[in-house]
């Protein structure tokens, strides 16, 4: 009995010690509203793109509306769960998309901006902290779209990360923004044959600044979403998720931190979407796996698109 007691004594010292090391890498990863990342947030919401992902719509001004729903739980290194550390957030993101009739390299011109709410909650052995936000705005004034007929279309553009999110630097809890700029060179590509089959890839490489309250330094990501499906008559049905890839490491004051705390997930499910009278509805299902350094978990998407 008195074995067993200083064994779980012992087991309990390790799990505070590790949950001491583990805490500030957390608490850096509740900056988004959209993917609760680890040490840095994912200002990007993976998986929004699916079908028609590279298409550029027609001249117009169009409102995308994501309204999503994450959960999950801490993998560390190895991909193990983090007893005790998990997380879930309701999100809603307003799109404005405007795409012009002039020409750039023989593409259609189009700006875009992204303003995101989240309500989240974090629990951990300590208790559970929640809050409620405006995250990081994107911006992007230079979007160009090409349409190849009959099957192609492509798209390419730079996102601005601006950290307008709500903050704290003693609270995980509180943090809905990053509280640092990042740029996005962004790639997007659509091939839809007459049949209606389509294949969509939006690709994206994250390239995130310090943040200057804490010196941290995510390290940058490649990040990609995708869609394989069919069209038939206004409906479309696919396979779709997404990949990310952290390719350098995390540093604060200069310094690498542990291993470079370099993340990676990858998640798949089904996508339904149905268009009428110039609107389309999309639902899908997320399932992440072969996560290491963030949260797994499930996400929601509901996405309505417009033209107005």
């Amino acid at each position: 009995m008195g074995t067993r007691q200083q064994s779980n004594d012992q087991g309990d010292e390790v799990m505070r010690n590790a949950l001491k090391l583990l805490l500030p890498v957390l608490a850096a990863a509740l900056a988004s509203p959209l993917t609760l990342a680890k040490e840095g947030p994912d200002q990007y919401p993976n998986g929004a793109e699916n079908f028609m992902a590279g298409a550029l719509p027609p001249p117009g001004h169009y409102f995308i509306n994501y309204l999503g729903y994450y959960s999950g739980d801490y993998r560390d290194t190895q991909g193990d769960r983090v007893r005790g550390v998990s997380v879930n957030a309701t999100f809603d993101a307003l799109r404005y998309i405007y795409v012009s009739q002039k020409k750039i390299l023989g593409g259609d011109w189009a700006v875009h901006a992204i303003v995101p709410f989240a309500y989240q909650r974090l629990h951990t052995p300590g208790g559970v902290d929640s809050s409620f936000g405006l995250g990081d705005i994107t911006i992007d004034p230079l979007v160009i779209g090409w349409h190849l007929p009959p099957d192609w279309h492509f798209a390419v553009g730079l996102d601005i990360y601006l950290p307008t999110g709500k903050w704290s630097r003693t609270r995980a809890g509180e943090r809905i923004g990053a509280n640092y700029y990042s740029l996005e060179p962004v790639v997007g590509v659509t091939y839809l044959n007459p049949r209606g089959f389509e294949a969509s890839a939006k690709l994206m490489y994250n390239i995130k600044r310090r943040n200057n309250d804490t010196d941290y330094e995510s390290g940058n990501e490649f990040h990609m979403d995708y869609l394989v499906g069919q069209h038939v008559g206004p409906w479309a049905f696919g396979l779709a998720g997404y990949y990310l890839k952290q390719t350098s490491d995390d540093r604060q004051n200069g310094q690498q931190v542990g291993d470079g705390n370099r993340g990676q997930v990858f998640a798949y499910g089904p996508a339904i979407r149905y268009q009428h009278r110039g609107m389309s509805f999309i639902a899908t299902w997320n399932h992440e796996t072969s996560t290491e350094n963030r949260f797994q978990g499930n996400k929601f998407f509901f996405k309505f698109v417009t033209a107005f």
